[in-house]
């Protein structure tokens, strides 16, 4: 067959247009842009550009690369439309120049290769592999390098493929082959090697697994290397292999620690950072402490070292411009932001599920993402968790040194370091902050920005500890100072403090309220001062402060300060601006703080908030319908809008009811709970919980097209749309009393399913059992029979709680179901208990209930029976339950006649137990002695358990 030739007038015009290409001017890139449209659909048109990449080396190497990426480009977004002949051209060029005299040409045809390769042609084109494992053994460098760079790439974009059945795990001869170039002659070839080999070690590959031995004996070999690429690709192994093949490292683990220790000084940068990530991979194994505590004394300093900012970190960051609050900010600057929807929790938690990440160890966003000082001080932050107070007198000391330094670039990195170990060394800091706070607050008014505003951090990471003091002492001087950086004339420092602030709202909560005149004075200057950037930033504080002080921020010299700045935003904005974001977050916090504070301000926001979901429904639709002309929309203008009207309805309860009336929204929420996009039913479901409580006579004439989808949304795979969707059933059914029971087999199994699922999370766990509760409580009769299948788990889930009304409801339903079924809860009664126990003012009506459940038992069994067994019983819950209830020893005597082992161990750490117990001893016909007895003895007729019910699958969590 005659090998294809290009025509020279359609050459021309190519080579033209990868000229024009090449020019700054916008016109002509559009330009150019077309004509490549136009092109494209010409077959051909893919052959002239492998031939100008491969053949015509007249031409300048840029304009030949050019070429080839564009045909890069078209394999991406059309391979499959090329014909045979084109697609059997290019493979056959590109495997035919692999050795191109150009290093540019030879990474440009291996970038071409992997992409054909990644449309899943490694089983069409067999001789692929072959071919550049032959060209390894060439003696040509530039066949070596350009095959070795193209496997190379291949195995970062297609590992999975190489490992296949499909393909005869070719890896099985690659690895051992790849192995042998450890040692060659040329730098390049080396690390080609090892960076092909590393993209096998995070998967255990078995074909890497099985000559690991090998690998790392290679890597030690390679540990002195002078060539920069190849000692940052053995670093990278040996931070992989200590997550994933610790043990094979063990034996030279001390070596292996030293080594890092020097490379993480190493001259060049990205060697040094490679290696730094080995202390945060180390941090994560169980021997961290013993591996490394002969070392830690010599490793603290090095980190402390990498901590400061080099010279061109300073230039980067303008560190020598103190003033810049006049310049706008370029959007570039600016990074996108995601909405986090909302997510219904128990009111108010003993504990948080969800922890802070301050992992923004300073604000050097200009810089890369990642670098030695932000991963040095990450590292410190870890190591400070694994070993707490011991690394103190190190790092006292260096401390002392730098802190006070006369450096302004090593003071900084001291104030990094403090803020660094706050989480694990905070107890031996404590003894050290009424000096060291003070001094941190007077570095606030530092004349270097860059101090100012690392300081603004650090402070925010003692918040906890600084809240928790006398007010006078370091809130109230922390908090001044803190608000006038605020208002400083560095922007770095605006985000640094307005970020810090915004902590310290969450830590204080209700105790700013005695400043917050003074607060709100700072922040809504702030709203003329700030450029764009900071604006967002802004808003965030706003919605925080909102979210801490609550309804105290509803007076009206607060509402009249803060509100018309905020209306003014609202107004300028258009619907389609992506500040509308962070602004409606904003609004929904306010809204619900200031409660009938926000009424004169509700109309236009409420109606606009449903023009949004109207809109975006209306482009979702037409895209769905004609996807060639329509764009689809960005569901985040809906779910901010669905928060916000969640917001509003929690803060104005009734008052919103004439909007709601007059709207379409129960519609458009119909159709937002059907949505594909989790996060849009998830803020779906937290509306319809909050209308059903504000103005429930506009939701009840949809319940029976609403609940079927809450049933089907009780899935633990979605965890945020499962919490809210559960929440939301719980709602509905105190609003609907006795005429949910229709509904309840809809969604009653799933819950059971959930809260007897092991690892569901704690937020989850709550409401499910709060709205089994509130089923229980309006249709006792239909959940009642399934109680033994989740009263232990039920108990367990409510017991660490707060008293509130969504307890009380729970707890008031679980009472009726006992009352309707008392077997249920025989051969679990002492989780029971144990969950009565846990209420610290029950309502008088509630405890009436408690108390008749109890002494019911009591008096079925007989004083004797009672009283026998009390001296066994946890002496926090009897006295818990002699103080409310006059009950010394019911629950010994139950859980000795019913046989149980250790019923000490199933309480739990609380009452110093376990929580191990098996509560139910089984007699050799698998019966339940323990149930069948108590069941007899108090007269309570015996229910045969039923079939075991599937469980729900898993779910996720989130920040």
């Amino acid at each position: 067959m005659a090998m294809w030739q290009p025509e020279e007038n359609g050459l021309r015009q190519i080579l033209q247009l990868l000229k024009e290409s090449q020019s700054p001017d916008t016109e002509t890139q559009r330009a150019v842009q077309q004509k490549l449209g136009e092109l494209n659909n010409y077959p051909d048109f893919n052959n002239y550009l492998i031939f100008v990449l491969t053949k015509l080396k007249t031409e300048d190497d840029p304009t030949r690369s050019l070429s080839g990426l564009i045909l890069k480009n078209n394999v991406r977004a059309h391979y499959e439309r090329f014909l045979p002949e084109v697609t059997s051209f290019i493979k056959r060029e590109c495997l035919n120049n692999i050795g191109d005299p150009s290093a540019l040409i030879r990474a440009t045809i291996g970038i071409i290769i992997t992409n054909i390769i990644s449309k899943g042609e490694l089983h069409t084109w067999p001789e692929v592999l072959p071919h550049l494992c032959g060209c390894l053994d060439s003696e040509d460098y530039n066949v070596c390098e350009g095959a070795f760079g193209a496997l190379q790439k291949i195995c970062e974009d297609n590992a999975e493929s190489l490992d296949s059945d499909m393909a005869d795990r070719p890896l099985n001869v690659l690895i051992p082959k790849f192995l042998n170039f450890f040692r060659h002659q040329s730098p390049k070839i080396r690390s080609h090697a090892i960076a092909c080999v590393n993209q096998f070690i995070i998967s255990r590959t078995q074909a890497l697994m099985v000559h690991i031995d090998m690998f790392i004996q290679n890597l030690f070999f390679l540990a002195k290397d002078e060539d920069t690429e190849v000692r940052k690709n053995v670093c990278r192994a040996l931070v992989m292999l200590v997550e994933v093949r610790i043990d094979r490292l063990m034996p030279h683990i001390d070596q292996i620690i030293q080594y890092m220790m020097e490379r993480t000084q190493d001259t060049d940068d990205t060697v040094a950072l490679e290696s730094c990530e080995f202390w945060l991979s180390l941090a994560e194994q169980k021997v961290c402490k013993d591996v490394l505590s002969p070392h830690i004394e010599r490793l603290v300093p090095i980190l402390v070292k990498g901590m400061k900012y080099s010279e061109i970190d300073i230039i980067l960051l303008k560190g020598d411009v103190e003033e810049d609050e006049m310049i706008p900010d370029k959007e570039s600057d600016i990074k996108p932001r995601f909405h986090k929807s909302r997510t219904h929790t128990n009111q108010k938690h003993d504990d948080g599920e969800e922890g802070d990440s301050d992992e923004g160890y300073d604000d050097d966003d200009s810089l890369s993402d990642w670098n030695l000082r932000k991963c040095s001080a990450a590292a410190l932050d870890v190591l400070a968790n694994v070993f707490h107070e011991e690394i103190l007198p190190i790092l006292l000391p260096i401390l002392k040194e730098t802190l006070f330094h006369a450096d302004w670039v090593v003071k900084e990195s001291g104030i990094l370091v403090l803020g660094a170990i706050a989480e694990g060394c905070m107890s031996g800091m404590v003894p050290h902050l009424p000096e060291l706070i003070p001094y941190l607050i007077s570095c606030l008014s530092d004349k270097k920005a860059l101090v100012r505003s690392i300081t603004c951090w650090t402070l925010s990471r003692y918040a906890h500890w600084v809240v928790g003091q006398p007010h006078d002492n370091f809130l109230k001087p922390l908090m001044t100072e803190l608000l006038k950086r605020v208002l400083d004339a560095n922007k770095r420092v605006q985000e640094a403090a307005c970020s810090a602030f915004a902590t310290l709202e969450e830590e204080a909560c209700t105790e700013l309220v005695p400043y917050l005149s003074f607060i709100l004075e700072t922040l809504v200057f702030a709203f003329g001062k700030y450029q764009h950037k900071n604006l967002l930033i802004l808003y965030d504080a706003i919605g925080t402060l909102a979210d801490s002080v609550g309804h105290h921020l509803n007076k009206p010299e607060y509402v009249n300060m803060l509100m018309p700045p905020l209306i003014q935003k609202w107004n300028m904005l258009k619907d389609e601006d992506k500040d509308l974001f962070p602004l409606l977050e904003c609004l929904s916090s306010v809204a619900t703080a200031l409660q009938s504070g926000f009424l004169p301000y509700c109309e236009p926001v409420y109606q606009r908030c449903v023009c949004l979901v109207e809109q975006t429904l209306t482009q979702n639709f037409a895209n769905m319908s004609q996807p060639d002309q329509y764009d689809p929309p960005d569901k985040d203008f809906m779910i901010v809008a669905l928060d916000l009207l969640s917001g509003l309805a929690e803060g104005l309860e009734g008052h919103i009811e004439s909007l709601v009336a007059n709207s379409s929204i129960l519609k458009l929420l119909f159709q937002c709970m059907q949505d594909p996009m989790p996060e849009v039913r998830q803020s779906s479901f937290a509306l319809l919980g909050d209308l059903t409580k504000a103005c429930f006579q506009h939701v009840r004439p949809c319940i029976s097209d609403f609940m079927p989808i809450l049933g089907a949304n009780l899935n633990p795979e979605f965890i945020s749309v499962c919490n809210n969707a559960t929440w939301a059933i719980g709602e509905i059914s105190i609003k609907m009393g006795a005429d949910m029971q229709p509904f309840v087999g809809m969604v009653l199994n799933q819950l059971i399913d959930i809260i007897n699922r092991s690892n569901t999370p704690k937020t989850l766990l709550e409401n499910t059992a709060i709205t089994i509760g509130r089923l229980g409580l309006v249709c006792p009769q239909d959940v009642a029979p399934l109680l033994q299948q989740f009263i232990r788990q039920w108990c367990t889930s409510l017991r660490n709680i707060r008293d509130n009304e969504e307890k009380d409801s729970a707890f008031r339903g679980v009472c009726l179901m006992i009352g309707v079924n008392p077997g249920g809860v025989v051969q679990d009664f002492i989780f029971f208990c144990d969950a009565v126990a846990s209420w610290m003012h029950p309502k008088p009506d509630l405890k009436e209930m408690f108390y008749k459940i109890l002494h019911g038992f009591k008096s079925q069994v007989g004083e004797e029976n009672w009283t026998k067994f009390s001296d066994q019983f946890p002496q926090p819950l009897k006295e818990r339950l002699i103080a409310n209830y006059g009950l010394p020893s019911w629950i010994d005597w139950i859980l000795s006649f019913a046989k149980l082992p250790s019923f000490l161990d199933g309480l739990g750490p609380h009452w110093g137990g376990t929580g191990t117990a098996p509560w139910v001893q089984k007699t050799a016909s698998g019966g339940r002695d323990g149930e069948v007895a108590l069941t007899i003895l108090l007269r309570i007729p015996h229910r045969p358990k039923g079939p075991k019910r599937h469980i729900g699958r898993q779910g996720h969590t989130s920040i």
